[in-house]
């Protein structure tokens, strides 16, 4: 019996993403990242190619560690300059019918209140076909960044995700009923407001006594992706994650994570096969194999070691 194949671009909103040098190649674009057609453009590639989507990673502080400083990763372009991933999604929306957006936004450095609206909002705007990669962090300069002194214990940042996401989904979910929303020109009446719920919340991590201000989305709750493997990583992912991204360097080494992936999503009483595994690789294709060895050839004259050490 055939099997579906689904299939997820990996990008970045800059110019290095995960092949440091190869902006140098003479058919790159990647410099272009700034402008809108660059992300049209391949948006527009990506839906006639039948992608189910295109996952964009991000971070919020910049690589310092190899060399004693940012220099390497400054020198390189790794990963910076790099802009908001989310703000790009609107303009690839708008001239795709079908392909799907996965987008990472840091919990660390995000008040769940108005996060939540920012997410919603790209719900609408994308009809329904937007998801959100939960990423708790790990750069130190991030911390820094924004007023710590390091980041966060590991195993704790997944303690504050729990209670964020919990949060969240009191948000999206509980705020607003379906039909809230009235818009009844005769009556006057654009809410109902009988149909509108004050979300308390009064946790370890986070206090919020609101209405939510979003009315709902095509899905409420976006598609959520998640990254994780830790042991931490992993029950996250068995309790929320509908698509789970991962690496490995040998076939076994990636059973036994998806494994692990499945195994947790049983333990919160889903189904194994709720969460869509994606495993990422880099492909290089040519009409034959030899075509595709020149290529991957050409690319290795082009790529930096030095940069490839920084992530």
């Amino acid at each position: 019996m055939p099997k579906e194949i689904r299939i997820n671009a990996f990008d970045m909103n800059c110019a290095v993403h995960q092949s440091p040098g190869l902006w140098r190649h003479p058919r790159d674009r990647s410099t272009d990242y700034k402008t809108l057609k660059y992300w049209q453009d391949l948006a527009r590639t990506l839906e006639r190619g039948l992608f189910d989507g295109i996952f964009l990673a991000d971070v919020a502080g910049i690589y310092d560690v190899y060399g004693g400083g940012p220099e390497t990763a400054l020198r390189n372009g790794v990963q910076v300059p790099v802009n908001d991933p989310f703000m790009i999604v609107p303009a690839m929306a708008a001239v795709t019918e079908h392909l799907g957006f996965g987008v990472t936004g840091n919990i660390s450095y995000e008040p769940p209140y108005s996060f939540a609206r920012r997410l919603t909002t790209l719900d609408h705007l994308t009809n329904g076909r937007f998801g959100w990669n939960i990423v708790t962090g790990y750069l130190n300069s991030a911390a820094k960044a924004t007023g710590l002194a390091k980041q966060t214990a590991h195993d704790t940042r997944y303690d504050i995700a729990a209670e964020y996401l919990d949060l969240m989904y009191k948000l999206w979910e509980g705020s607003w009923e379906d039909d809230a929303v009235r818009a009844d020109k005769s009556a006057g009446v654009y809410v109902d407001p009988a149909k509108v719920h004050r979300i308390h919340h009064d946790g370890e991590y986070f206090r919020l006594d609101a209405i939510y201000l979003s009315e709902p989305s095509p899905q409420r709750t976006p598609v959520l992706y998640q990254a994780g493997t830790s042991p931490k990583g992993v029950a996250f992912a068995g309790r929320n994650a509908e698509c789970v991204f991962v690496g490995a360097r040998s076939k076994g080494a990636l059973a036994a994570s998806v494994k692990a992936i499945r195994e947790a999503a049983v333990r919160e009483g889903r189904r194994p096969n709720d969460i869509l595994i994606f495993a990422m690789m880099t492909v290089i294709v040519g009409h034959t194999d030899a075509e595709a060895e020149e290529r991957l050839r050409d690319y290795r004259h082009y790529a930096s070691r030095e940069g490839a050490l920084e992530p």
